[in-house]
Parts: structure tokens; C-alpha cells; sequence
């Protein structure tokens, strides 16, 4: 019998949560739109409280799966406490829980100039 081959790579896109389980509609979109765009890649979402799953949960899944790199993307606009210590913290903790797998924490969305000027676009669009 042979298993399926492993996902080598995951993706996590970490956002705030919220007891409003609408707010969370948005994050989804943005998983499944990046699924259709990477379809060899692992992704999940992740909420830093009153939603679920939380990061630790999504790493032990994907983990579990065979994925031995997983890139983080705090898909945060303002860069606060959370973006500049909890986030840290949190990939650090799992490095070491999860030395067999490779982290990387991106910068926080709203720090991409990519994306600013897109905001910036769609503020200004009639």
C-alpha cells in the first residue's frame, strides 16, 4: 500500500478573530482564492482568539499531514502589539515544538506596499 504523497509546504493566513462568526467570511475568501492559485499548497486558517482554529491547532494539522514548511501571514493592516510580540512568540513556541519543520513568519499584510497601494486604489475608485 502507498500513501499519499506529503504537502511539503502550508500556508497559515492568521487573523484576529471575533465572536461574529460573518467576521471570519473575508479570511475564508482569501484561503480559497489562494488554494485556486496554489493548489500544491496546504492552507489553512488560523485566529489569535474567540475564533477557531488557533495556530497551535492548524501546525499540529498540518504537521500531521506531512508539511515541512509552513509560511504564516498575519493578515493584520495595523501593526500592534499582536504583530510585533504575539506573533513572534507564537512561531517561536512552535519552532520548538516542531523542529522538524521550517517557519517563517511574514510581515503583517498592512506593511506590504502592495497592498497599501491596492487599499489606497480602492478608497479612491468611484
Amino acid at each position: 500500500m502507498t500513501l499519499p504523497a506529503a504537502h511539503p509546504h502550508g500556508l497559515v493566513l492568521l487573523a484576529h478573530g471575533s465572536r461574529d462568526p460573518m467576521w471570519r467570511t473575508p479570511i475564508e475568501a482569501i484561503a480559497r482564492q489562494a488554494g485556486q492559485l496554489d493548489a500544491q499548497r496546504l492552507i489553512r486558517c488560523a485566529y489569535l482568539e474567540l475564533s477557531s482554529p488557533d495556530l497551535m491547532a492548524c501546525v499540529r494539522e498540518l504537521a500531521a499531514l506531512g508539511v515541512r514548511q509552513i509560511k504564516v501571514v498575519p493578515l493584520f493592516l495595523g501593526i500592534g502589539k499582536h504583530a510585533r510580540e504575539d506573533m513572534p512568540k507564537l512561531v517561536a513556541k512552535l519552532r520548538v515544538e516542531f523542529p522538524k519543520i521550517n517557519f517563517t513568519l511574514a510581515p503583517a499584510i498592512g506593511e506590504n506596499e502592495r497592498m497599501i497601494t491596492l487599499i489606497a486604489q480602492i478608497s479612491l475608485a468611484e
